[in-house]
């Protein structure tokens, strides 16, 4: 019977071409491939299958893809798709999946899509009734988030804030009653600047700053966004690819002495629920749980 944790598990499916682990021709369709963020062998044998088998390589920067490939030795033609040329080259990507090619899509590092303009190939592919088909693999995003100690349960990718001072103060305002871990992506120069703007914006959350991920000279430091703004306006900008992660927002300690007294009072001249409104916007509390008390304290009258 075999392993019944893997009997399960089917490797990836080549119609009528070459078998998996063999150079051969993939059914047509975008294969979007995760490559490393940092080490080389952070690369899956399968996202390996695709690269030596698929007719081209779309990539975000051909001169790094070319790296990676000659490490794996693989030669395969590569053509540019990136924020520049993006407009230009999906019409003729398209036109090589019509014409039944394989088209693997890479970005410079990790998984395409994330803060890059796959999402709009990947659109236009569907829409046109083409097959696109993943291959998981390495993130910053969840690496970061898997070394940082903080809550993973529920995290939100914000992606890269606004270089300008007011558009950043507004988004972190959006952020500000997520609760959940906020990721972000950053410029090194500007890590200071951007940390102590989520201090005074978002409070003085426990974070953690990630950098040069899987690679020789990996840091991850951790500690109130405040500390971490001191430390990186005194000693400069790091080197490396950046990550943030701030935690969520702390739950506020209920008085329930307080909130009885306010219910009660409210309750003497309005409606339950209506009380539990007025006392849910003034204390920020939980409107379903003040309605269920405001509910017992008019019955105890």
């Amino acid at each position: 019977m075999g392993n019944p944790l893997t009997r399960n598990l089917k490797p990836l499916a080549i119609p009528g071409k070459s078998a998996p682990g063999e150079a051969g021709d993939l059914a047509a369709g975008l294969y979007i491939v995760a490559t490393p963020i940092g080490n080389a062998r952070d690369i899956s044998l399968r996202a390996l299958d695709v690269l030596k088998g698929c007719s081209v390589i779309a990539a975000e920067d051909t001169r790094v893809t070319a790296k990676l490939l000659a490490i794996h030795g693989i030669a395969k033609p590569m053509i540019p798709y990136n924020d520049h040329n993006g407009r230009e080259m999906r019409p003729k990507l398209l036109a090589r999946l019509e014409k039944g090619e394989a088209v693997a899509l890479v970005s410079d590092a990790g998984t395409p899509l994330v803060s890059d303009p796959g999402y709009k190939l990947a659109r236009e592919v569907i829409a046109a009734g083409f097959s696109v088909i993943a291959l998981p693999g390495a993130s910053a995003v969840l690496t970061g988030l898997a070394l940082s100690g903080l809550p993973s349960d529920r995290f939100l990718f914000a992606g890269f804030l606004s270089a300008k001072a007011g558009e950043r103060q507004s988004t972190l305002e959006e952020l500000k009653g997520v609760r959940a871990t906020l990721i972000f992506f950053e410029s090194a120069q500007r890590l200071a600047d951007s940390l102590a703007a989520m201090a005074a914006v978002l409070g003085d959350r426990p974070a953690a700053m990630a950098r040069e991920l899987t690679k020789l000279h990996e840091e991850v430091r951790r500690g109130a966004l405040s500390e971490l703004a001191a430390h990186y306006e005194k000693v400069g900008a790091p080197k490396g690819e950046v990550t943030i992660l701030v935690g969520p927002p702390q739950e506020a300690v209920v008085d329930s002495a307080k909130t009885d007294a306010a219910l009660k009072a409210a309750l003497a001249f309005m409606p339950v629920k209506a009380a539990a409104d007025l006392v849910a916007g003034l204390t920020d509390g939980s409107r379903k749980a003040l309605y269920a008390r405001a509910l017992e304290l008019k019955d105890e009258t």
